[in-house]
């Protein structure tokens, strides 16, 4: 399940990236437009700044910028970043892999083959979604108006 930290992680990102580049802005401003308590986006912005996805500027004009293009910074970059490997178990993780302790033999576990599939399917998921794409207007579906 995701996370409200991983969220709020999100919801401040794409107020950064709807900021355009060059212009920090400031913490309580992020806060405020994304709907973050300011003292918890503090946190997260901290944990996204050691991963190089927004960087932060000192002094009068100071705050918080994108550290890379919103293109380039993926969803689940950023929910691994703040709540871990996306997979449901440690026995099929990519960045986390540990063998289960109840395990008998991995090649042959009915459970583990069902979460193999569910991280594959949310890696291919998140990995396609991006900041840049969070932003662009909705695509309208139904019949459009002759």
């Amino acid at each position: 399940m995701l996370s409200q930290k991983a969220r709020y992680a999100l919801h401040a990102l794409i107020v950064l990236a709807g900021h355009g580049e060059g212009e920090p802005i400031m913490i309580a401003d992020i806060a405020e437009e994304a709907g973050v308590p300011r003292k918890f986006l503090e946190q997260i912005l901290l944990d996204l700044k050691r991963r190089g996805i927004v960087r932060s500027m000192r002094g009068r004009a100071g705050g918080y910028l994108l550290g890379k293009e919103p293109e380039n910074i993926t969803f689940a970059e950023v929910i691994r970043t703040i709540d871990g490997p996306l997979a449901l178990s440690p026995c099929v993780s990519t960045t986390a892999y540990h063998r289960c302790l109840d395990c008998l033999d991995e090649e042959t576990c009915p459970i583990r083959a069902a979460l193999l599939v569910a991280r594959d399917a949310t890696a291919a998921i998140l990995e396609q979604r991006t900041l840049a794409g969070a932003m662009a207007p909705p695509k309208r579906r139904g019949r459009t108006a002759a």
